[in-house]
């Protein structure tokens, strides 16, 4: 999956750079988010396969800041490019040469992880899911809880991407302090991963989602109440430090509520949802600001983004009290404990 992920990416910087119209555009997209799709998906599996149980939380923190931590390098390398010597084909480049590492090592360096998939499952205590894409969507407890945020995470990512500047540039910021701004969240985000994975892995989970939830509504918002650079700046680091707070956790409770043997299956249902809630960010706050302006829809999102910190206190239990009941049900301990399991 990695190494055919990376094959279909390789055309993506020559269509660029050599696309007349937007429809090369698009299909360059499309296979964009094939590759995408194919290689993050399989390096979060195969990274979770290979650390075990203890340190998901901090293997998916490293895999997540190395991901957005690139994405930031690549992009100021490339717009030094293009400022120096053009949109096409320079910047270009960078993506051939990318995109060439990328499949030659994962089709001569990486090996598969299912042989630690097979080892895992032998002394895993977690059940089996009889239905992985309605179980991870809603029905199990922590599954479902961590499935809704994960949408509404992303779906309020979108919006601070697309309305953030828009909202900026309504206060008479310069390019400059709008640049700033909007950088200084995915850079929070990216390096606060570094802390919080690590975090995931010693602190209960539904603690730090709750919290981090709470922290991303908040400061949604807040923002409408901004007036000065002082308060985007730090609204902007809280929105940053909660994102950084869930980002990892996320993948880390997937697996960790999971048997190793459904663990794969249920992390592509999860990121189905979680990147679906770009999309549906994106036309979401583009009709409300449409509609009753860019603060309402702002409002909305951050309203939506506390809703979910609420579903997932009343909704989720921690890890160690799934694994307590686990433990209850298979030594057939009264009924009362089996009802508590199949609740969760």
């Amino acid at each position: 999956m990695l190494t055919i992920g990376w094959l279909i990416g390789m055309p993506v910087p020559f269509v660029l750079m050599y696309a007349n119209n937007w429809s090369w555009i698009v299909a360059a997209n499309i296979l964009l988010g094939i590759n995408q799709g194919l290689a993050w998906s399989s390096t979060v599996i195969m990274k979770i396969d290979l650390v075990g149980e203890r340190q998901r939380g901090l293997a998916m923190g490293l895999n997540e800041f190395a991901g957005y931590g690139s994405l930031a390098m690549v992009a100021f390398f490339t717009g030094l490019i293009a400022s120096e010597y053009g949109l096409r084909p320079y910047p270009f480049y960078i993506g051939v040469a990318l995109s060439l590492l990328g499949f030659f090592s994962s089709w001569l360096l990486v090996r598969d992880t299912k042989h630690h998939v097979a080892t895992e499952t032998e002394s895993s205590r977690l059940p089996r899911l009889k239905n992985i894409f309605w179980q991870t969507t809603w029905k199990h407890r922590n599954l479902g809880s961590v499935t809704q945020a994960g949408l509404i995470n992303n779906l309020n990512d979108g919006m601070v991407w697309g309305l953030f500047p828009i909202l900026l540039a309504s206060k008479d910021f310069t390019i400059a302090q709008i640049g700033f701004v909007a950088a200084l969240y995915p850079a929070v985000w990216s390096i606060g991963q570094l802390f919080t994975g690590k975090m995931a892995d010693v602190v209960c989970k539904k603690d730090l989602l709750f919290l981090g939830m709470l922290l991303q509504g908040a400061a949604l918002v807040l923002l409408i109440l901004a007036v000065s650079m002082t308060h985007f700046v730090i609204l902007s680091t809280i929105l940053g430090v909660g994102t950084a707070l869930v980002y990892p956790v996320f993948l880390a409770t997937v697996a960790e509520n999971t048997n190793p043997a459904d663990r794969a299956s249920s992390l592509g249902v999860f990121r189905f949802w979680r990147d679906l809630g770009y999309a549906i960010g994106a036309i979401l706050t583009g009709i409300i600001a449409d509609a009753f302006g860019v603060n309402a829809s702002v409002l909305v999102i951050g309203l939506l983004t506390i809703f979910s910190a609420i579903v997932i206190v009343y909704r989720m239990r921690c890890g160690n009290d799934l694994v307590r009941i686990v433990h209850w049900t298979k030594n057939k301990l009264p009924p009362n404990h089996t009802a508590e399991y199949r609740n969760i």
